[in-house]
């Protein structure tokens, strides 16, 4: 058995081409986690020229509001267009907190209102700016991120 996990351990680190023993991927775990605290923080602060150093020139933000709450209708992309909708849907209003949460498997932003949710962000990476947002705003998508008053 343990012939066979060297072998893979090998065989996958040169396929993907991958480090030794695969660390790569732990790797991009941290480059993706910093550039999700940097949206985080760019967010937090409404800061538009920020945000459009987070993204990528050609970002995508893709918004689900399920024609309940206001949203974009269609994808918007274009770091400029994408920076002023992330700052109009994200920017942590006073009475709201913006949070760097797993979303996805992968760190993304949740935004709260109390202890309800009003949008939580997946994020997808481009080397070390945001490529892709994919932004939930319907509440009925969003019960399940709602956080629990302790009994």
């Amino acid at each position: 058995m343990r012939r066979i996990n060297r072998f893979f351990r090998r065989w996958g680190s040169r396929r993907w081409g991958c480090p030794r023993g695969g660390r790569s991927g732990s790797l991009r775990r941290h480059r993706h986690d910093r550039a999700v605290r940097r949206l985080a923080e760019a967010c937090r602060l409404g800061d538009v020229a920020a945000l459009r150093a987070a993204l990528a020139a050609d970002a995508l933000v893709v918004c689900d509001g399920g024609g309940v709450v206001p949203a974009a209708l269609g994808s918007v992309r274009g770091g400029e267009e994408a920076a002023r909708l992330v700052a109009l849907l994200l920017s942590a209003p006073p009475g709201t907190e913006l949070t760097v949460e797993a979303v996805n498997g992968r760190a993304g932003l949740v935004l709260r209102r109390g202890e309800r949710s009003v949008a939580v962000a997946a994020v997808k990476l481009d080397g070390a700016r945001v490529s892709t947002l994919w932004i939930v705003l319907n509440p009925a998508k969003l019960a399940g991120w709602h956080r629990r008053r302790p009994s």
